[in-house]
């Protein structure tokens, strides 16, 4: 086992690993920017050193900055959380030429479902059921034409270099596609310095289902079932639960079988989630795989009763896994919802000082947060305050322990997406777990949803 680990993020996911760690009886390292000097992470770890000015580039992705931090505190693991270099294939190649563990998936796992190209060459070939599309990046727009007429419109632009809706765009039509590659090339190369697309066909009411893999590094793999993630804006998920109510025992146990010869067969190590897109007719298909922990794994926690970020890093030193497929067991239901700093009807970025903060408690519920009384938010990083979530023995008392809990939760000083959160939990479609990707933008257009949405904004504390 490790004797320390550095942290290399912020915010609740630092304080997260701080945690495991400590009930590890592993040492902590917190580094942070000049900004973050009174953050909780860095009260909370054994040691800290500061790495930087507040520009994320300057701090949290100083690559050189990090490693000169492990080095001077011997530590001997680095645990990148999610988000800056958690998938970044060089950051983790650079830690194990140094003799440092990376607590994540080997450098070859990242890099190749880093490219989404690379990554749905990689599920083909492992018998991953894969959307109609582009085998290889786009050359340029009349390539990308001739395959949305063979596969059929509407289509979908998507940069192989990222996710989380940057260099992705729908086109319904021919005559829309040259300016959409266009676009869609110029925010990848922004987003990630790479301009390559690929295309797929694009489904209209998809459901958006993440399957979590565990592995060892002696070729043992299982799965932890699925997190249901379609209510987002932008690709931008906003509520997770688990299990999802799309999907029937047999079809659970098919896409995590799959999933996990898949994962055999490529020689993955470490945690994992598998994407899908689910279609109306309960098709599934591979969208791509993320090599890190998950924001939303809190509910798969709570419903498989393993620690997940224990579990990452006992897997990362070495330990074989201790469960074989059959002892997990997926009992009741977990909501997550992610309470920004942002403005609940615009989404606009709220920076600011808290000056007053209550969090929810009582049976059932959990916040992840670092964020206090006083505290400020501040406006270079993402606007994640917290995570809340809820466990209850079926999804209704889960639904109604998520509604009491985000009126509990008191947020003074800036402005927050609880009445959202309100909003979306009592809409009808949400309640009856009949919901898709789409569910956001309808909630916003509706007459019913903007009033319940103004409704909550006076209501909420």
């Amino acid at each position: 086992m490790f004797k320390k680990v550095l942290i290399a993020n912020r915010g609740e996911i630092a304080l997260r690993v701080i945690r495991a760690c400590r009930e590890l009886g592993i040492a902590t390292v917190a580094v942070h920017s000049t900004a973050d000097a009174n953050a909780l992470h860095v009260r909370f770890a054994d040691e800290s050193v500061c790495i930087g000015p507040p520009a994320s580039k300057e701090s949290y992705l100083n690559i050189p900055q990090l490693l000169s931090a492990a080095e001077i505190t011997r530590a001997d693991a680095i645990h990148p959380g999610y988000g800056f270099l958690s998938e970044n294939a060089e950051f983790a190649k650079v830690c194990q030429d140094c003799k440092i563990h990376f607590i994540g998936p080997r450098p070859e796992m990242i890099r190749l479902m880093g490219n989404k190209v690379r990554a749905r060459q990689a599920a083909r070939e492992a018998n991953l059921p894969l959307l109609p599309g582009s085998p290889t990046a786009l050359k340029d727009a009349r390539e990308a034409e001739a395959f949305a007429r063979e596969i059929g419109f509407p289509v979908i632009l998507k940069a192989a270099a990222g996710g989380g809706g940057k260099g992705m765009k729908i086109v319904r039509e021919p005559g829309a596609l040259a300016q959409a590659f266009a676009t869609a090339a110029a925010e990848a190369v922004a987003s990630f310095g790479n301009g390559d697309l690929y295309i797929e066909r694009y489904v209209e009411r998809p459901r958006h289902i993440e399957i979590q893999i565990v592995a060892d590094e002696h070729g043992r793999v299982i799965h932890l079932g699925e997190r249901e993630c379609s209510v987002q804006r932008r690709h931008q998920k906003l509520i997770e639960e688990s299990p999802s109510a799309a999907l029937t025992p047999e079809l659970r146990q098919q896409m995590g079988e799959v999933s996990v010869r898949a994962m055999e067969k490529l020689g993955y190590n470490n945690v994992g989630t598998i994407e899908y897109l689910l279609d109306e007719n309960g098709r599934f298909y591979f969208m791509e795989m993320n090599t890190r922990i998950q924001v939303e794994h809190p509910v798969t926690e709570l419903v498989t009763g393993i620690d997940l970020v224990r579990e990452q890093i006992k897997l990362s030193s070495g330990q074989p896994l201790q469960r074989k497929q059959e002892d997990i067991q997926m009992r009741g239901h977990a909501i997550e919802c992610r309470v920004n700093a942002e403005d609940p009807v615009t989404f606009a970025p709220w920076p600011g000082k808290i000056t007053a903060y209550s969090a929810p408690g009582g049976y059932g519920v959990r916040v992840d947060s670092s964020a206090y009384e006083n505290y400020t938010v501040l406006p270079y990083y993402d606007s994640l305050l917290a995570k809340l979530i809820v466990f209850a023995e079926d999804r209704p008392t889960a639904i109604r322990r998520m509604q009491r809990a985000l009126g509990e939760y008191v947020v003074q000083g800036i402005r927050t997406n609880i009445p959202f959160h309100r909003a979306a939990l009592a809409e009808e479609s949400f309640i009856e777990g009949n919901y898709d990707t789409r569910f956001v933008e309808r909630l916003l257009a509706s007459e019913t949803g903007t009033k319940r949405l103004r409704k909550a904004i006076e209501e909420t504390p």
